[in-house]
């Protein structure tokens, strides 16, 4: 299975994407769009309208690379668009988006804070 790594920076376009976009289009709308450099040491995801297929943009030393994956039945959980079109991403957390989970109701457990051990 191919997966990006953990500790690359991901930073995923929150709007819907047409699909039929390929690697200049997404390289484009990364640079115009979403106002960053799509030749960095980083992943750029993408969605479509219908939330069942997604599309990563990276650059890899002499080209890019497209990876592209199509749900048969179910939806990204995707995060709803706000005053930031784009959102940064840890590698683990674009693998639970893959994966189908809801990152945005992902709590971790509340932090404790105390004084002495007794």
């Amino acid at each position: 299975m191919m997966r990006p790594d953990l500790e690359v920076a991901v930073y995923l376009c929150r709007e819907p994407v047409d699909m039929r976009k390929s690697i200049d289009g997404l390289s484009l709308l990364v640079q115009e769009a979403m106002e960053l450099n799509p030749f960095e040491e980083a992943v750029f995801v993408f969605c479509n309208r219908q939330r069942d297929k997604v599309k990563i943009l990276a650059w890899e030393r002499n080209g890019f690379v497209v990876w592209y994956k199509r749900l048969e039945q179910e939806r990204f959980k995707w995060p709803e668009a706000s005053t930031q079109d784009v959102m940064t991403l840890s590698g683990q957390q674009l693998n639970w988006l893959l994966d189908g989970y809801d990152i945005a109701r992902m709590t971790p457990h509340k932090s404790l804070f105390f004084e002495s051990v007794g």
